[in-house]
């Protein structure tokens, strides 16, 4: 069976593809808006051995939630909103090259504690229902705690604040649009002040 993992390059991802690693065929799959490379994510997934892909978001979205990030002045909706449609996009399976097999599943690495992004139930009916894969989210019953001890017994990660690790998640290129739009002290002001991480290797 093959599995799309939603990849950022973080430790919460890494995770999440290394406990569906047993049954699936697993790649890990980066979403872009075309803004920034996915070279981080790509250079973590093969530093932990598994394959890359790349899926073209739709810019509407990011614009969209750009605008809506600003407006709240917080970007908790406009990263729900962005992630709810990569989940769509990696479930859709029309951006695979010809004569690639479909996927069986879609998953991300969404933890029980996250407030976002998070897929509620009917949205992952839905996406079952209409793309005719299941979704995962093997941390979903899993604490921030208990992740931590398993990334430092597994994974080499490097961490950092969020503006100074390189990674392809949509927080890079939503920052990044909203400072062409708004400028940087727009991003100063949506975006807290917090620790992001990256996956070296497999210890």
């Amino acid at each position: 069976m093959r599995c799309a993992l939603l990849y950022s390059g973080g430790k919460d991802s890494t995770l999440a593809a290394l406990l569906l690693d047993p049954f699936y065929d697993v790649t890990l799959v980066s979403g872009t808006f075309g803004v920034s490379a996915v070279d981080p994510a790509r250079e973590s997934a093969t530093a932990v051995g598994f394959d890359h892909a790349t899926v073209d978001l739709d810019p509407d979205v990011a614009r969209d939630a750009v605008e809506r990030m600003h407006d709240d002045g917080y970007p908790r909706n406009g990263i729900q909103q962005v992630h709810e449609h990569a989940v769509e996009r990696a479930a859709d399976g029309d951006w695979l090259a010809a004569g690639d097999d479909q996927f069986d599943a879609v998953a991300d690495g969404t933890r029980r504690d996250d407030r976002v992004p998070t897929v509620e139930r009917p949205l992952a009916q839905s996406v079952e229902d209409r793309f005719g894969v299941d979704y995962l989210a093997p941390l979903a019953g899993i604490g921030r705690g208990a992740i931590d001890a398993m990334a430092a017994d597994r994974l080499v990660v490097e961490s950092g604040p969020s503006a100074e690790i390189p990674k392809a998640d949509y927080e890079v290129e939503l920052r990044a649009l909203l400072r062409e739009r708004y400028g940087e002290g727009a991003v100063t002001d949506v975006f807290p002040d917090h620790t992001q991480s990256r996956v070296r290797g497999l210890r």
